[in-house]
């Protein structure tokens, strides 16, 4: 693209630089928590996050086998694959506790997000 064109799509220019400055700092400003399921259990078993706050959950299956993150409160479902990992967004949350479970193992991988103030 020419210097000429460049000028005359100037403000197109502008939209998208900006558009993509507040992607990278949207991003770069959600707090990151992992969380790693190991022997069909969650570690940790509690996470606290921040009220009010969008936090990404980063969610790493050491285990050969498939485990899903699930929580009814939180609304979120998502298959992990054996030695994978996921990212899940949950909030902004007001304060409160919000349990996940491991669908395929319910009895061993339970959790929780407690969101305080």
């Amino acid at each position: 693209m020419s210097i000429v064109n460049m000028l005359r799509n100037k403000p197109l220019l502008m939209i998208i630089g900006v558009c993509a400055l507040w992607a990278n700092a949207s991003a770069a400003g959600t707090p990151v928590i992992e969380i790693r399921i190991k022997d069909h259990l969650f570690f940790p078993e509690t996470v606290q996050i921040p009220v009010n706050t969008k936090v990404k959950l980063m969610v790493i299956n050491e285990d050969a086998t498939p485990e899903e993150f699930e929580s009814y409160e939180l609304n979120r479902e998502k298959v992990i694959p054996g030695n994978h990992k996921a990212v899940i967004f949950v909030g902004p949350l007001p304060p409160g506790e919000y349990p996940f479970f491991g669908e395929f193992y319910p009895k061993t991988a339970q959790g929780k997000v407690v969101v305080k103030p």
